[in-house]
């Protein structure tokens, strides 16, 4: 997931500046789990 890969970035001492996605599937609640980020999505589809 984004979240678990975001996780990764940050324990190996990477720096993360944003995040971007194609298609947000809004009921999933990404955007609530990423706050910390910047998240550009193109698509935003509720399932």
């Amino acid at each position: 997931t984004a979240e678990a890969t975001c996780r990764l970035v940050k324990e190996l001492g990477g720096t993360i500046v944003g995040l971007s996605f194609l298609i947000e599937l809004t009921e999933l609640k990404g955007r609530e789990k990423l706050s910390g980020y910047e998240v550009h999505s193109l698509i935003q589809y509720p399932i």
